[in-house]
């Protein structure tokens, strides 16, 4: 894999510019603990600190319910947020590094509408029920939404990254149509697969992490690996060839690591939308254009953008609470407007 190193100030600049990234991301991973501890500590039964330690050291007594809490429902919860919101982040920054799109993401590339498709399909045909059944209906319907994006935006071999979000903004209007006509068709289709599609973090053990796993780290892996060469890819295909990219192989090997993220993410969680799209830009604005160092920012971002969100939709309208699906979609739809009029100028 050919790696590109971008030009580096040399002598007490260079040093100033690592302890400057260090303190970031530093800050960054403080930022992440505290919500995890929110996440663990608050909800419609809000949780002292002190019990949340003594429930994960298991110095709690058995009849603390306060403890019970904690280690039964929002552990599972916040590993399950810290995981899908990872994966999401580092999803959106391999996504718009490999098309040079700052629109793309799994929602707006209609990922989350074929996987999500394909979800509702299954459970309508086969009378699924449980989420971890869904998973590897996720990945097809992830897949071939991809594809589709990918070839409704080729021109003349090109991929051109205008068409692509419109492809895929068209593709993901068309398949969350079917799914609605599904879901109408059928009520017993409806009750079981509503919640799922809403997005939601609530109600899923980590038993649903455990199949979609190795998906998730073949995608890390792979957007790892390529993500030096993305920064050749910012200059333009042709630039990037002349520096030796091999650039049909690193986007073929890129979009495969933003399926994988994308299908792994919603299968376990539904289809939580902006949260892909998001994190690049917030930690582009930290980190800076280099995919070496966005794509470990993503993960840290994406983690706090979906843990802060599930978060707020725990305490917005206590005891009940809202899904982190809306959250972020009444959160992101705004963030989206905005991004679509700077691209526009």
């Amino acid at each position: 894999m050919l790696r590109i190193d971008l030009p580096a100030p040399a002598g007490p600049a260079q040093r100033s510019l690592t302890a400057r990234r260090t303190l970031l991301f530093a800050l960054s991973l403080c930022v992440l603990l505290l919500c995890l501890a929110a996440s663990l500590a608050l909800g419609s039964r809000s949780v002292p600190l002190s019990t949340v330690f003594d429930a994960l050291s298991g110095s709690a007594k058995p009849t603390d319910t306060g403890a019970q809490v904690v280690t039964g429902l929002r552990v599972p919860r916040t590993v399950l947020g810290l995981v899908v919101g990872a994966a999401l982040g580092a999803a959106g920054a391999i996504a718009q590094g490999a098309t040079r799109n700052p629109l793309a993401s799994p929602t707006t590339l209609g990922i989350n509408a074929g996987a999500s498709f394909a979800v509702v399909t299954a459970v309508y045909a086969l009378h699924l029920s449980q989420p971890v059944q869904y998973v590897w209906f996720a990945v097809a319907g992830a897949t071939v939404a991809a594809l589709a994006a990918h070839a409704m935006a080729r021109q003349s071999g090109d991929l051109d990254p205008t068409k692509l979000a419109l492809g895929g903004t068209v593709l993901a209007a068309v398949l969350t149509s079917w799914t609605s006509a599904l879901m109408l068709f059928s009520r017993r289709t409806l009750d079981e697969a509503r919640f799922w599609l809403v997005g939601s973090l609530d109600g899923r053990g980590l038993e649903v992490l455990t199949p979609v796993l190795p998906l998730l780290v073949l995608g890390l892996v792979l957007a790892t690996a390529v993500s030096p060469a993305l920064n050749a890819l910012a200059l333009g295909d042709e630039a990037a060839q002349a520096l030796g990219v091999p650039v049909a192989r690193i986007r073929a090997t890129a979009g495969l690591s933003v399926v994988l993220l994308a299908a792994g993410a919603v299968a376990a969680a539904g289809p939580v939308a902006f949260v892909g799209l998001a994190a690049p830009h917030l930690c582009r604005r930290v980190f800076g254009n280099d995919h070496r160092l966005l794509l470990p920012g993503c993960l840290i971002g994406g983690a706090i953008l979906l843990l802060a969100a599930d978060v707020t939709g725990r305490l917005v309208i206590r005891p009940s609470e809202l899904e982190v699906g809306i959250v972020t979609a009444f959160l992101g739809a705004p963030l989206l407007a905005l991004l679509a009029r700077r691209a526009a100028r």
